[in-house]
C-alpha cells in the first residue's frame, strides 16, 4: 500500500500535514488524524467538503452538479470525501483550523549548533523529535529557551528531515539574538510550533522571479532544496539584496544548489560598497525580469522593501501573473513602533 502526504492549508494560515493511504479518501484520512474536515454527507452531494487542489494528482469519485459543476473540476477544486490522492497533495482549506478541530502541531527539538554566519545573522541547526511536515516557504514558533517566548522564523531547509535550519537576523538586544550569542548549548531543547504562512511555493508553471531581503534568503533556500529533488523547467531568477557585502550569507550553498537545478539565475545587490550592482532591488528590476507578466514572483524582505517593489511593479506598467510576499519585521521592533 503507498501513503501520500497532503497538506491541508486552512485559511487561518495554519498547515497541517496528513498521510493518505492510497486506497482512501481525504476526509476519511483527516478524521483519522483527528482533524474534522467540514462535511456533512461523504457522499458527493452536499459540497460543504469543497477545497482547491493546489497541488498533485487524485482521482474525484461521484459528485453532483449541485455539489460541484465540472467547471470546477476542471479548475482544481475536489470534493475531498470524494477525492483519493494519486501523489503527495496540497489542498486550500476555506474554513480556520479552530473550526476543523485542530492546530499548529507542537514539536520537540534540540540544539545542534549556532553558526556566526555574519555580525548580522546567524545559523541555527535543530534535530527534531519526528520529522516535520512544511511547504517550503513556511515559518514555525521557535520557543525561546528560558524565556518564556517564541520567534517566528522560515525554514531554510527542506520538508521532511530529521533535522531543520534557520537562518536569523542578528538583532541586537533581541531575546532569541541574546540567547544565540551569549547562551546556546548543543542540547538545548527547544519547542517548534507550526507550520504556518502562506508564503509557500506553488507548482511551479512558469518563470519564476524570486527577491529576498537580508535574512529574507531563509525560504528560498528551502526552495531551492525542494527544486533541485524534483526539477524544474522553468528559469528561476533570485535577486538576493542585503547591505554589505559580508552580509551575502549563505551564497555558497545558494551558488551550489542553483548549479544542481541548473536554470537559476543568481544576482546579488549591495545597498553599500563596491559591487556590480548597488542600490535597491528597485534599481535592477526590469519588465523582462518579470517576462512582461508572464512570471510568478515570490518575495520576502522588510516591509520597506516589499512596498517598494509594489509600486516599482506599477510604475513598469506590468502585473505578474501571481504575487506571493511576506513582510518580516523582528517582534522587538513592532514593539517600540
Amino acid at each position: 500500500m503507498t501513503t501520500y502526504s497532503v497538506a491541508l492549508n486552512f485559511e487561518d494560515g495554519v498547515t497541517r500535514v496528513i498521510q493518505c493511504d492510497d486506497d482512501e479518501k481525504v476526509t476519511d484520512a483527516a478524521f483519522r488524524q483527528k482533524i474534522n474536515l467540514p462535511m456533512d454527507c461523504r457522499d458527493g452531494v452536499c459540497g460543504t467538503c469543497k477545497c482547491f487542489a493546489e497541488k498533485g494528482e487524485y482521482e474525484l469519485e461521484f459528485y453532483m452538479d449541485e455539489s460541484m459543476s465540472d467547471e470546477e473540476a476542471e479548475q482544481g477544486y475536489v470534493l475531498t470525501c470524494q477525492m483519493t490522492p494519486e501523489s503527495d497533495c496540497v489542498l486550500r482549506v476555506p474554513a480556520s483550523s479552530a473550526v476543523c478541530k485542530t492546530a499548529p502541531e507542537a514539536v520537540e527539538a534540540e540544539v545542534l549548533g549556532v553558526d556566526r554566519l555574519s555580525e548580522t545573522s546567524f545559523g541555527l541547526r535543530v534535530k527534531l523529535a519526528k520529522p516535520v511536515g512544511f511547504l517550503p516557504g513556511q515559518y514555525v514558533n521557535v520557543s525561546v529557551p528560558g524565556a518564556g517566548v517564541h520567534r517566528s522564523y522560515s525554514f531554510s531547509s527542506a520538508p521532511g528531515a530529521t533535522e531543520a535550519t534557520f537562518l536569523i537576523r542578528n538583532l541586537p538586544g533581541g531575546i532569541m539574538s541574546s540567547y544565540l550569542s551569549d547562551r546556546a548549548q548543543p542540547g538545548d531543547a527547544l519547542t517548534l510550533t507550526g507550520p504556518m504562512g502562506t508564503f509557500y511555493l506553488r507548482p511551479i508553471e512558469r518563470a519564476q522571479l524570486w527577491l529576498a531581503g537580508g535574512t529574507g534568503l531563509a525560504p528560498f533556500l528551502s526552495m531551492l532544496e525542494q527544486v533541485a529533488e524534483q526539477g524544474s523547467d522553468h528559469p528561476i531568477t533570485l535577486y538576493y539584496a542585503v547591505t554589505r557585502a559580508a552580509d551575502l550569507v549563505e551564497l555558497d550553498r545558494v551558488t551550489e544548489l542553483a548549479e544542481t537545478i541548473g536554470n537559476v539565475t543568481v544576482v546579488t545587490v549591495l545597498a553599500e560598497g563596491e559591487h556590480a550592482r548597488t542600490g535597491f532591488v528597485t534599481d535592477h528590476l526590469t519588465a523582462d525580469d518579470l517576462c512582461d507578466g508572464a512570471a510568478d514572483v515570490y518575495l520576502c524582505g522588510p516591509p520597506p522593501m516589499v512596498d517598494a517593489v509594489r509600486d516599482h511593479f506599477a510604475k513598469l506598467g506590468v502585473d505578474p501573473a501571481s504575487f506571493h510576499f511576506e513582510k518580516f519585521n523582528p517582534t522587538e521592533e513592532k514593539a517600540a513602533a
